[in-house]
C-alpha cells in the first residue's frame, strides 16, 4: 500500500503489529517507524544496519515483556532479512497481538516488498513511501514545528524547504533552531540561522564544476549573495572527498553503500548521482585535485592576498585536471 492508505488505516484505528516500510523517502521510514513504536512501557530492541541478530531478535518476540508492556523488535537495514526469518518474526506477532515488528528497509530492490502476494495470509502492512510532494513536505514541516512549539507560517516554511532543494530531512533538523525565539519565525531569521541564499544550490554549483561546464556566473552569484571564497573552496574539497570514498569503496565492492562510506543512509537519488560522478576520475585524479585545494586554501589562508582571485584561478586549473 501507499502512505495515504496507511495514514487513513492510522485515522481508522485499524492498523496491524507489524510492519514493513520502504521505499523512495528514508525520512519518511524513519518517520512513520518512530510513530509505530512510540509505545509507553515497551521493552524495544532495535537492529541497526549489520547489528542484526535472528537469534536474538526471534527471543526478543518469543518472551514476555521485562516491562510487563509490549516487546517491540526494529530491524533499519539496507541490506535484506532472508525472507524465511521475516515470516518466522511475522509469525510472533500473528501469533500474539502485544507483539510489534517493524522493519525498515532502505535498500532499493523492494520489488518483492510491493508485491500483494508476498505477505498474503498474514496482517503485516507493507507501505511503500516516496518522496514527499511539496504541499505534503510543508505539511509535515508544520507538524514538527508545532509539536516542538516554534511558531512559523507556511511561506517561511517553503523558504526552509527551497534553501534544502526540498529535502525534508534536513529543514526538520532546523527547527530546533528556532526554539530560542518566542515570536513568530520570519525567512530573515532562516536565512540568518541556516543558510546563506547562496548556499541554496552550492551542490549544484560542484556538479557543474566537475563537468566542466561554465562556471562563473554561478560563482559571481554565490559571491555577491556574501558567500565566502575559503568556504566554497573548503565545500568543494569535502564534496571531492567523499566521491573518491565512494570511487574506493565501489573499486573493491561493485556497488556503493551509503551507510558504510557515509556513515548514514543517504537517499537513493543522492548515492546514485555521487556514485555515477566518483567513477569518472581516476584515483591520480582524485590526488591532483586535493593538492591543488589545499595549496590554494592555504594561499587564502595568507595576509593580504585576494581571495576571490586565487578561487578563480584555482576552478580553472582544477577542470583543467579532470
Amino acid at each position: 500500500m501507499y502512505k495515504n492508505e496507511f495514514d487513513n488505516y492510522i485515522k481508522q484505528g485499524k492498523i496491524s503489529n507489524s510492519f514493513v516500510f520502504f521505499g523512495e523517502s528514508n525520512f519518511l521510514i524513519d518517520m512513520y517507524t518512530k510513530m509505530m513504536s512510540n509505545v509507553e512501557d515497551s521493552s524495544v530492541l532495535s537492529f541497526y544496519h549489520d547489528e542484526y541478530d535472528f537469534s536474538s531478535a526471534k527471543a526478543h518476540l518469543s518472551q514476555a515483556s521485562l516491562f510487563g508492556g509490549r516487546n517491540i523488535l526494529i530491524i533499519k537495514s539496507e541490506k535484506k532479512v532472508p525472507k524465511k526469518e521475516l515470516d518466522t518474526l511475522i509469525s510472533f506477532c500473528e501469533k500474539n497481538k502485544e507483539n510489534i515488528f517493524i522493519y525498515a528497509y532502505y535498500g532499493s530492490d523492494y520489488k518483492t516488498y510491493n508485491n500483494k502476494k508476498t505477505f498474503s495470509g498474514t496482517k503485516t502492512m507493507s507501505v511503500r513511501f516516496f518522496h514527499p510532494k511539496d504541499y505534503e513536505s510543508q505539511n509535515i514541516i508544520a507538524n514538527i514545528a508545532k509539536e516542538k512549539q516554534v511558531n512559523i507560517d507556511k511561506y517561511s516554511i517553503s523558504h526552509l524547504l527551497n534553501i534544502h532543494n526540498g529535502d525534508v530531512a534536513l529543514a526538520a533538523n532546523e527547527i530546533d533552531k528556532f526554539k530560542v525565539y518566542d515570536r513568530e519565525i520570519t525567512t530573515k531569521d532562516i536565512e540568518k540561522l541556516v543558510f546563506g541564499l547562496a548556499e541554496i544550490n552550492i551542490d549544484d554549483f560542484i556538479t557543474k564544476l566537475l563537468s566542466k561546464k561554465d562556471f562563473k556566473d554561478d560563482l559571481a552569484n554565490m559571491l555577491e549573495h556574501g558567500e565566502d571564497e575559503i568556504r566554497i573552496l573548503t565545500s568543494i574539497t569535502s564534496y571531492l572527498t567523499q566521491l573518491y570514498m565512494f570511487n574506493i569503496y565501489i573499486r573493491v565492492n561493485g556497488t556503493p553503500n551509503a551507510m558504510e562510506i557515509l556513515g548514514y543512509p543517504a537517499p537513493k537519488f543522492v548515492v546514485d548521482k555521487k556514485a555515477t560522478l566518483s567513477i569518472k576520475f581516476k584515483p591520480i585524479a582524485y590526488y591532483k585535485l586535493h593538492k591543488l585545494l589545499l595549496e590554494s586554501e592555504l594561499k587564502m589562508k595568507s595576509s593580504n592576498v585576494d581571495k576571490g582571485a586565487i578561487l578563480l584561478s584555482t576552478l580553472i586549473r582544477l577542470q583543467q585536471l579532470i
